[in-house]
């Protein structure tokens, strides 16, 4: 990380008190990190997939900065987790446009819930599989769904994306092994249906 937290956290209060330039001014401190993620996460994708990582970096960062809506980033991690969950949303509505959802036939098991790498699914079926089960995850425990979304979609470790969900190291440890448990079961249940 070339710049100290302090700067990416006084252009994100800019952006929050209305600044027109501070989204200008974001670009350059964020672009090489979320180039990575979005590179990470292309990587798991088709290999004709019409995004590429520079593509979903810009229209995640235009979905994170755009618009008249306040977003009360709490600093640099938020902002990081802000991006993961809109590159998910945004492969997720790919994968639907695309209509290849076809109620569980063709689904094959990918046993991607590594204890030691998150790798997300590769294909779009079990792409939309795991946005449906995550869902639920957010519904019965919001904390784990979170750490779920940073550990695969912006691929931070569990002491990375500790902090950022309000956890000790030991803690997100626990939750990612019953996050993990959580998500097999239910996507194993929504195949069978």
């Amino acid at each position: 990380m070339l710049h100290g937290m302090s700067d990416v956290t006084r252009i994100l209060s800019a952006i929050e008190r209305g600044d027109p330039q501070a989204g200008a001014d974001l670009l350059p401190l964020v672009y090489d990190e979320l180039r990575k993620l979005a590179a990470a996460r292309m990587a798991a994708e088709r290999a004709d997939h019409t995004l590429n990582p520079t593509a979903l970096v810009h229209e995640a960062y235009l979905r994170l900065v755009g618009g008249d809506q306040p977003h009360g980033w709490d600093g640099r991690g938020h902002f990081f987790a802000s991006a993961a969950e809109a590159m998910r949303r945004i492969l997720v509505e790919s994968a639907r446009r695309r209509g290849r959802l076809r109620h569980g036939g063709g689904l094959r098991r990918v046993d991607w819930l590594d204890a030691e790498a998150a790798v997300a699914p590769a294909d779009d079926d079990q792409l939309l599989l795991l946005d449906d089960s995550l869902t639920r995850l957010a519904a019965a425990r919001p904390q784990a769904a979170r750490l779920v979304q940073l550990r695969f979609f912006s691929g931070l470790t569990i002491d990375e994306a500790a902090p950022v969900v309000g956890l000790s190291p030991r803690t997100a440890r626990r939750l990612w092994v019953f996050a993990r448990a959580w998500l097999r079961r239910d996507m194993g249940r929504a195949a069978d249906a």
